[in-house]
């Protein structure tokens, strides 16, 4: 199988594609929220928690805002719950549960308030470095699943390609979050409104010092 479309595949299956008003109004309903003392919409209240400690861990503070900083685990939470279908919501109840379960299992501990960074910091480094032979053969039970799901059939799917799917997913939708924030948008990347000038051709170490576009224009 093309691991490419595999990929697009599994983007397409949690709810990537979607209007850029509907992502804005998301974002903007994030602003002004605690970062950590929150009551999720789609999350239960320990994969809140967890959640908020895995986007900093993907995205830490550094020259520039951490996720949390900037609401991204509230963008997350809301994106579930607001533009996911229920088959999309089902899949993602499922892989957070099972990404969940392996943190409780090998950190011995029952209470999400007790995990520590490096506790989920090594259960999410394992699922993201699985060998390309293994990634393939997930996506490969990945895409099964989720056809079943479509057909309103209930597949199973290996703890491992489950949590492999959390992670893949998690770090995709944080970055992708992290880089449509105002903040980011606004004050990291380089922003232009619209309407702005027009350059048909120039060096992007000229134009912007190297760095991409932000999407909020």
């Amino acid at each position: 199988m093309d691991r490419r479309k595999a990929l697009k595949n599994m983007g397409v299956a949690l709810g990537y594609t979607v209007a850029t008003p509907t992502l804005l109004n998301i974002m903007q309903s994030c602003k002004k929220e605690p970062s950590f003392d929150w009551q999720p919409d789609f999350f239960s209240r320990e994969e809140g928690r967890a959640l908020t400690q895995l986007v900093d861990i993907i995205l830490p503070e550094t020259d520039t805002p951490s996720a949390s900083d900037v609401q991204v685990h509230l963008f997350i939470d809301r994106f579930a719950a607001e533009v996911m279908t229920s088959e999309q919501q089902s899949f993602w109840k499922m892989v957070t549960k099972v990404f969940m379960d392996k943190v409780f299992t090998s950190s011995s501990k029952e209470d999400a308030d007790e995990l520590s960074n490096e506790e989920l910091e090594a259960v999410l480094a394992k699922a993201l470095s699985y060998t390309p032979e293994k990634k393939e053969a997930y996506d490969t039970h990945i895409e099964n699943y989720m056809e079943k799901l479509k057909e309103g059939k209930m597949g199973s799917l290996p703890d491992d390609a489950a949590t492999y799917a959390f992670a893949t997913n998690l770090r995709g939708m944080t970055i992708w979050g992290y880089k449509t924030s105002e903040y980011v948008g606004e004050k990291v990347l380089p922003y232009l409104p619209v309407p702005g000038g027009y350059e048909a051709c120039g060096d992007i170490d000229e134009l912007t010092g190297g760095k991409v576009w932000s999407p909020n224009r």
